[in-house]
């Protein structure tokens, strides 16, 4: 849903925070919060000179995508998931990024832990956007849900350089609707009373399930605002696209969402994978492709306190057809050497020959890794103990510190972390 003429004049205004003023908050302790452009939002911060000039961060090369890309960007048609080709042509002058993992998951534990801060029940959706329910917070506080938002917008600035947007609303729904309409750098407030009066003219595209073929389908028979599926017969909606999708999308055009912030939902995977610029053949060269992956890999594992049961491996050629393979290992790990040694045994044993444009790494059936499972004959210090002391090398004086001796060579050319999905004949309901 965008944010431009589509919407009825004034509706965003009205629940707009503006110089410490905004909307009654009573009972609004649903908070969303999403970082402004955070990838380049980040990387301006880092390179201060960037300030006033258009930035796009993704892949840099011909089968690259955008990641992200700052407001300036924006202006000029420059959108993520665009491929940088295209990025390019839009906007030739702007200054092209590759991503910096590490720099985003680093300012990202920092925001995450100024909402913890103020309460526990946060609820990431990715590296930069949460939900928080503030609740339980607000009289130990003393203070009001708006006000907590505002907080928040501060403390985010003055620690991390960076800009969020903020929604407030009493349903987990309409505070990310909130949130997306406040942007950049804004604050929206939807009172208890008004929760319809603002979901009503928005176009349906708004609603939580409806994907571009559901779109279309409600067009078709002139469904195009959320008040039109609020006051539309449900028997008729079930008819059209299903009785548990109708029932769904009837519920929040009405503004009813009952779902509560779940804290720290356990990681169901943790992985990397890359595109190459040219398709390689070479099993070598993949090879060391899978054991940078496997130490990016298993670095994140150890940051998260994580250790994973199965590596799985995925390999996408130069027809875009895909498979992953995996295996289950006996003892949970989060290193390395235990990583990469699995990936290549899935890599030679079970992946035909062929020109590969992109391969990935992931570990699966994550759990907390205190405790270690000891073996016979291990010697007193191992492969972990060193990755640690690695982790702490890179962590103090960058990521280049200590590699291993098979990546000091030159790295073959790369799009970057994502590409372009190949066309599908329909996508799915979103």
């Amino acid at each position: 849903m965008g944010r431009s003429g589509d919407l009825p004049r004034g509706l965003v205004e009205r629940f707009k925070a503006r110089d410490g003023r905004w909307p009654d908050d009573a009972g609004c302790s649903m908070l969303h919060v999403d970082m402004d452009a955070f990838y380049a939002s980040c990387e301006i911060r880092e390179r201060p000179e960037l300030r006033d000039r258009p930035v796009v961060v993704g892949g840099v090369g011909a089968r690259g995508v955008v990641s992200a890309a700052n407001y300036i960007a924006r202006e000029f048609g420059v959108r993520s998931a665009m491929p940088t080709g295209q990025a390019r042509r839009l906007c030739p002058h702007a200054v092209f990024l590759p991503p910096s993992f590490e720099l985003y998951q680093r300012v990202s534990s920092g925001v995450m832990a100024i909402f913890r801060d103020i309460t526990p029940l946060v609820e990431p959706l990715s590296l930069d956007e949460a939900f928080l329910d503030v609740s339980g917070a607000l009289r130990r506080l003393r203070t009001t849900p708006a006000e907590v938002g505002a907080r928040i917008r501060a403390r985010v600035t003055a620690e991390f350089g960076i800009t969020c947007s903020v929604g407030v609303a009493p349903t987990k729904f309409v505070a990310k609707l909130a949130s997306g309409l406040a942007k950049p750098d804004g604050m929206l407030v939807v009172p208890v009373g008004q929760v319809t009066e603002f979901l009503h003219p928005l176009p349906v595209s708004a609603l939580w399930g409806v994907g571009k073929k559901t779109a279309e389908r409600l067009f078709d028979v002139g469904l195009e605002r959320v008040s039109d599926v609020a006051n539309a017969p449900l028997p008729r909606l079930k008819r059209m696209i299903g009785v548990a999708l109708a029932e769904h999308l009837h519920a929040l055009a009405n503004g009813h969402d009952p779902r509560a912030v779940v804290a720290e939902a356990a990681e169901k995977s943790v992985g990397a994978e890359e595109t190459f610029e040219v398709d390689h053949y070479d099993r070598d060269l993949l090879k060391r492709e899978l054991l940078r992956l496997s130490e990016r890999t298993a670095a994140t594992l150890r940051t998260r306190g994580l250790r994973g049961r199965t590596v799985s491996i995925k390999v996408r050629y130069s027809d875009f057809s895909t498979i992953t393979r995996s295996r289950t290992l006996p003892v949970a790990t989060d290193v390395t050497r235990e990583v990469y040694q699995t990936a290549c045994k899935l890599l030679d044993e079970q992946v035909p020959h062929g020109a590969v444009r992109l391969i990935g790494v992931r570990m699966e059936q994550l759990g907390a890794g205190e405790s270690e499972q000891l073996l016979l004959d291990a010697p007193e210090q191992g492969w972990r103990q060193a990755e640690q002391a690695a982790d702490k090398a890179r962590s103090k004086f960058g990521t280049a510190a200590v590699r291993p001796a098979a990546l000091l060579g030159n790295r073959p050319e790369r799009a970057g972390a994502t590409e372009p999905k190949p066309q599908r004949e329909a996508d799915p309901v979103e």
